[in-house]
């Protein structure tokens, strides 16, 4: 006689969609982001010469302290140094999925600093704080969510801070159901 086994339960970070079927959760509601809250993203990124010299290309970046070797030795730098942009970016891309996957819009992004410079293989984290959290007056299905973000090298040294204010949804849910997320 076979015994049926029971459904397995729906894991962390992912909603059942149908019988046999889940889907990865995009993203976190307002009642999600509560102040205080420190979400650790992962996984890190290891920064790449490829994507460094295409930054640069793209924003017609010609610092040399970007791109010339010699420059940056005679300057006191032992290589060159990755744009600040590029270390921003990757750092608040890594917070998207959890933290704003869902967002219909960026309101601010403020207080942003470079604390430590970032070289070419490095490998950064980052980290999210939720500063604020609250239903938008004008926009009542939406949430307004500032965080901090915190972007760290691979000896866990603060490389890059500053606070994000974006729109989410108040429930998660409806978005998701509306557009299969």
């Amino acid at each position: 006689m076979m015994h049926k086994q029971p459904p397995p339960s729906v894991p962390a970070g992912f909603r059942q969609v149908e019988d046999g079927r889940i889907r990865e959760v995009v993203g976190l509601g307002l009642n999600d982001l509560v102040p205080s809250l420190i979400i650790e993203h992962r996984p890190a990124r290891t920064v790449t010469e490829a994507e460094h010299v295409q930054v640069l290309a793209l924003m017609g970046n010609e610092a040399p302290i970007h791109s010339d070797t010699e420059y940056c030795r005679r300057a006191g730098h032992p290589q060159v140094l990755v744009c600040g942009m590029l270390t921003l970016n990757i750092v608040l891309g890594m917070t998207v999925r959890s933290t704003s996957g869902m967002t219909t819009g960026n309101l601010a992004l403020d207080e942003v600093r470079w604390e430590k410079p970032v070289h070419v293989g490095d490998t950064l984290s980052a980290r999210s704080t939720v500063l604020a959290a609250r239903r938008s007056g004008s926009r009542p299905d939406q949430g307004i969510v500032t965080c901090r973000v915190d972007g760290f090298n691979q000896h866990n040294e603060l490389v890059v801070t500053g606070t994000r204010t974006f729109f989410v949804p108040a429930d998660p849910d409806v978005v998701r159901d509306a557009t299969g997320y």
